[in-house]
């Protein structure tokens, strides 16, 4: 019973995936994305083996399309799984066990896929991926929470919402340099959204601490707290 989205932007090169549910800890056992690999979700009965499945045939260099294969190839349970995949020339797949609760449903667009399922109506999988259209000049992570606050306004999951997350990658940067998780919060959407404006202008000073630690502000300093 969750909503979600996996998508490249074209415009910045970066890729990444949004997701919200009402079950906790959703962030860290069904959103995989890895430098230079690609994007990967795992949810419904989420099973993050197949997540590293999926992430292990795009770093042979095969397409969404067959990540997706071999991940549904894999398992025995496949009837329970929701899947979706990102490579990194934007190709998209996905996968909707028969098993998955309704209302369920895939919205493919240009480098962007839209997954859901336990969701309140039939419109939610498309909203998202129509919010996430909605506003293509902006960062990749903004475009994401949206999409996902346009899937709470066409209804939602039909159980309340109590986590989400925003994992997100750039070609320059060796991990995952945006990766925010609510857990167990009445509002999780807007709880994410508020800790990315938060998080957003200490990124520069926190990457830089990475790749370049001799010539990196102190963490204090970054967070706004000088000494």
């Amino acid at each position: 019973m969750t909503f979600s989205i996996a998508a490249l932007c074209p415009r910045t090169g970066e890729y990444g995936c949004a997701l919200t549910t009402s079950s906790m800890a959703a962030g860290g056992r069904a959103a995989f994305v890895v430098p230079a690999v690609g994007v990967v979700l795992s949810q419904a009965r989420s099973d993050p083996r197949l997540g590293a499945i999926g992430l292990k045939c795009l770093e042979r260099g095969n397409t969404a399309a067959q990540a997706i294969a071999e991940m549904v190839g894999s398992s025995p349970h496949v009837a329970w799984r929701q899947l979706a995949v990102v490579d990194l020339k934007g190709g998209v797949a996905a996968h909707t066990g028969a098993e998955c609760t309704n209302a369920k449903g895939e919205a493919p667009g240009s480098g962007v896929i839209t997954v859901g399922n336990g969701l309140a109506n039939e419109l939610v999988v498309p909203a998202i991926l129509a919010g996430y259209q909605s506003a293509p000049n902006l960062p990749l992570t903004d475009r994401l929470i949206a999409a996902l606050e346009r899937g709470l306004a066409a209804g939602g999951e039909a159980f309340p919402l109590r986590s989400a997350s925003v994992k997100v990658a750039q070609p320059n940067v060796p991990y995952p340099f945006i990766d925010l998780r609510v857990d167990f919060n009445d509002t999780p959407i807007a709880e994410l959204k508020r800790l990315w404006g938060l998080w957003r202008p200490m990124l520069p000073g926190y990457v830089t601490r990475c790749l370049d630690p001799a010539n990196s502000p102190p963490a204090a300093e970054i967070e706004g707290h000088p000494r």
